[in-house]
């Protein structure tokens, strides 16, 4: 913001991968609602990540089923924007999530 980037602009992104282990990983999944006492609306861009896949076991191309649910948890921790590569699949399981649990 001290650089003229209005703060309607700022996204966070924690940046799950890039040079963290599969601990830092998880930890931040766990704690992706500490993230939104910043203020600032949290992108999560977990989408068939390798440590989806250490967890699940899969290879990159088996990682639907593990992504969809790492978008459900980081959704209900508060994450605005979620990056993902199965698009529909991801709106679908977001919709039934937010049905049920809607007042």
């Amino acid at each position: 913001m001290a650089h003229g980037i209005t703060k309607n602009r700022i996204l966070l992104d924690p940046g799950f991968g890039f040079g963290k282990t599969r601990e830092h990983n998880i930890t931040l999944i766990q704690h992706l609602d500490k993230f939104i006492e910043i203020g600032q609306p949290l992108l999560v861009g977990l989408s068939r990540k390798s440590v989806l896949g250490s967890i699940s076991g899969g290879d990159e191309g088996q990682r639907l089923n593990a992504s969809i649910a790492a978008s459900v948890i980081s959704a209900m921790k508060g994450a605005k924007v979620l990056r993902v590569h199965d698009v529909k699949a991801t709106v679908d399981a977001l919709k039934v999530v937010a049905a049920v649990i809607a007042p």
